[in-house]
């Protein structure tokens, strides 16, 4: 309104954040315009066209008819509004766009069309959510980005919880440096809320308040085993209260909803799972009645002695309230974004929302119990690999979630926001590794290896800026080329897999005649579980396989995997995958 920006584009790092916040913004983006303007709004990630809200959006943009228009025929802004939503590459274009931040990512990487979604981002605020929940490897992407963006005369908002100062550091000299800015230099300020500012004229950080309604103390339990962890679960569910045990991998997920399927303590109807192993069309089911049952406007009918077993899916992007939550050991930004989900919203004793903000919340004040081995014992090569193998493998610096542990337990837990920056630093400031023991070193330094090679494969596959718009500006990624798919994210070697099924000899989505059946078909599994049940296919099916994939354009990059006689019992809509894998245990 004022001519300070072009317009907006949230980077969320879900497709479900990004959905929640496209309703949001519907209601409320014509404000940053003047009443004359008719801004466009566009949903962009991979899965938009699953999005009612967005597919509604666009139809209605279609219907728009005015006095200069015969009937039937589309308005300019209609038209426009239309064309933007055709295609995910063009949706930056929009003066308001909502997604992953994914697409604004491959404005910096040597792919086709690479050049419009960097057109689409100038003279725009790019406003970035979770900034540190980003790996080493999309770090450089981002940070490479963000260069970009200053230099061709946008604006940034990042946005984090539990940003460490040495990020925050690298983020403001990245930005100077694109922007031309003389070098900024930071305080290290303790202040929680902070908001530091980037301009010309220096920068400034300032200390804002906080909501009354997140200002809390929170205690901390440490668990020893997973019977410890049980037993907890049932003292919460026979008082009546709803829980949430926070697992760290699928297969952990998988064994701790069995046994309390097989306990004698609980209905089996009260205990759900929810993981990322699932089919599109499964998992918008059940991420629809965790929200039901567990979300901001749940009653205590809906979660009186209500169990869910889940993985990270719930660690971000719903709003989920739970009276009692048990975790994993996990990295102490994790953990603080876990501990968001405990009882998150106002509530009566019994587990009523209260309407108001101004009430205090009745039930039985905040216990976070985390299972982890003593920080305080001997500590051993295998200090975490003896309790939660799984965790090692996902979260393999074993330094920093001594050091998480280790800091709850000493303060037994911890005030919000007071306690914040001082748990983020103990664990990531420069410091920190000097407390690590000595024990652990070996798979600490294993750990920063894998680290640098991320960041080294960031370093690789962005463009180099410098060059300009030449092909050499892919350096020697090989992008450019149409055979070559080079990630916005590395993850945890995850692919991208579409279940089918045999329809009388032919290959049909998994989710069969419904709208958008080859999306809502797809999960991610990890590299190691798909090689495995990759070999497993029938021979028969391969040829069938490719020719799919020739003849559905979308397949292209994608596995496929047909659920037949040989194989069906792989995937279930209420366990998700569970084909077992021929060696190891995975993940």
């Amino acid at each position: 309104d004022k001519g300070l920006a072009q317009g907006v584009y949230v980077g969320l790092p879900t497709m479900a954040t990004a959905n929640a916040m496209y309703q949001r913004m519907a209601s409320s983006y014509r404000s940053l315009y003047s009443a004359e303007e008719f801004p466009s709004l566009v949903l962009s990630h991979g899965a938009r066209q699953l999005s009612k809200e967005f597919t509604d959006s666009v139809s209605l943009s279609c219907q728009v008819s005015d006095s200069n228009y015969e009937k039937g025929e589309l308005s300019a802004s209609a038209y426009c509004n239309q064309w933007l939503a055709d295609n995910r590459k063009k949706a930056l274009l929009a003066d308001v766009g909502v997604g992953t931040i994914d697409q604004a990512l491959m404005g910096i990487l040597p792919a086709k069309h690479q050049a419009l979604r960097l057109l689409g981002l100038a003279s725009k605020v790019l406003l970035i959510d979770e900034v540190h929940a980003f790996d080493p490897y999309m770090r450089k992407l981002l940070i490479t980005l963000l260069k970009a963006h200053a230099a061709q005369g946008g604006s940034a908002i990042l946005l984090s919880a539990t940003l460490p100062f040495s990020f925050r550091k690298e983020l403001v000299a990245t930005f100077s440096e694109g922007a031309g800015f003389f070098e900024k230099m930071l305080e290290k300020k303790t202040d929680y809320p902070l908001v530091t500012h980037v301009s010309e004229s220096g920068v400034n950080e300032n200390a804002v308040a906080t909501r009354k309604s997140v200002q809390r103390h929170v205690d901390v339990r440490r668990l020893a085993d997973e019977t410890n962890a049980c037993h907890t679960i049932q003292r919460a569910v026979e008082e009546g209260r709803c829980v949430c045990w926070i697992r760290n991998t699928v297969g952990d997920a998988r064994t701790a909803y069995d046994e309390l399927i097989a306990s004698d303590w609980i209905e089996n109807e009260k205990i759900h799972l929810f993981h990322s192993r699932y089919a599109m069309i499964d998992r918008q089911a059940i991420e629809n009645d965790v929200l039901q049952r567990f979300g901001k406007h749940s009653t205590a009918h809906e979660r009186s002695g209500q169990v869910l077993i889940a993985t990270q899916v719930v660690e971000q992007s719903l709003d989920l309230d739970f009276d009692v939550m048990v975790t994993d050991l996990a990295p102490i930004d994790l953990i603080i974004q876990r501990a968001g989900r405990l009882q998150r919203h106002i509530r009566t004793a019994v587990g009523d929302p209260i309407a108001t903000d101004d009430e205090k919340d009745q039930r039985v004040p905040p216990c976070l119990y985390i299972l982890s081995p003593d920080p305080d014992k001997q500590i051993e090569t295998d200090w975490l690999r003896a309790l939660l193998p799984g965790t090692q493998a996902v979260y393999g610096h074993v330094g920093q979630l001594w050091l998480t542990i280790k800091a709850l337990q000493e303060k037994e837990g911890f005030d919000m926001p007071e306690d914040a920056r001082f748990l983020i630093e103990s664990v990531y400031g420069e410091a920190s590794e000097n407390d690590i023991p000595q024990a652990l070193d070996i798979a600490c330094i294993e750990a920063d290896a894998e680290k640098r090679a991320h960041q080294g494969m960031g370093e690789l596959n962005c463009l180099m800026l410098e060059k300009g718009y030449t092909r050499s500006s892919a350096g020697q990624s090989g992008g450019w080329d149409d055979d070559v798919n080079i990630p916005t994210r590395l993850g945890d070697d995850t692919v991208s897999v579409v279940l089918v099924k045999d329809d009388n000899g032919v290959l049909v989505p998994f989710a069969k005649d419904v709208v958008h059946g080859w999306a809502l078909s797809q999960l991610s599994l990890s590299k190691k579980v798909w090689e495995s049940a990759r070999e497993q296919i029938p021979q028969q099916w391969l040829s069938a396989i490719e020719q799919l994939k020739a003849d559905v354009p979308a397949l292209k990059w994608l596995e496929v995997m047909p659920l037949v006689a040989e194989t069906e019992h792989f995937y279930n809509a209420k366990d998700g995958w569970e084909a077992p894998l021929r060696r190891g245990t995975g993940l």
